[in-house]
């Protein structure tokens, strides 16, 4: 299953930045391509929730079942829509009270493999502009720190 992973320290707890991602309900208005959520059933460790994306005229819709750990993992799978499959994981680790590492892994398959060879050049990209869509997300919500955002290898 092609897949991508990115790491990132950011200036925020881990405990913040798992609430970010945990938010499901609010994707819509700072995820790119992320048109509508509805969140079926959520808990303190598992949601179901829906979720519509769209670029130009085509618009999928997607189901996911969604566990978390409180606050060092959240981990998505695809339960229904276009794919074959889709999962990823978030991993939050404390580094001190203001400080986390993130890593964010996405594996997918397409249904079709021709359709898989050909969004798979432009996956990359778009995964990098989600990153970047919760970097700032958080920027919004807990206020921009002295020292930024680094990739670690």
């Amino acid at each position: 299953m092609p897949g991508i992973r990115e790491t990132r320290r950011l200036p925020y707890s881990a405990e913040q930045m798992f609430d970010l991602v945990a938010d499901v309900a609010r994707y819509g208005e700072f995820l790119p391509w992320v048109i509508a959520t509805r969140v079926r059933s959520n808990s303190d460790t598992e949601m179901v929730a829906d979720m519509v994306v769209g670029f130009k005229a085509i618009r999928e819709s997607f189901t996911s079942r969604v566990t978390k750990e409180r606050p060092r993992v959240i981990k998505v799978h695809y339960v229904d829509g276009p794919l074959s499959d889709l999962d990823n994981v978030w991993t939050f680790r404390e580094i001190d009270a203001h400080t986390c590492e993130i890593d964010f892994l996405v594996e997918f398959t397409f249904r079709n493999r021709l359709f898989e060879k050909i969004a798979g050049q432009y996956f990359d990209k778009a995964f990098r502009k989600m990153v970047e869509a919760f970097e700032n997300r958080a920027a919004e919500l807990y206020g921009k720190s002295n020292s930024s955002a680094q990739s670690v290898a």
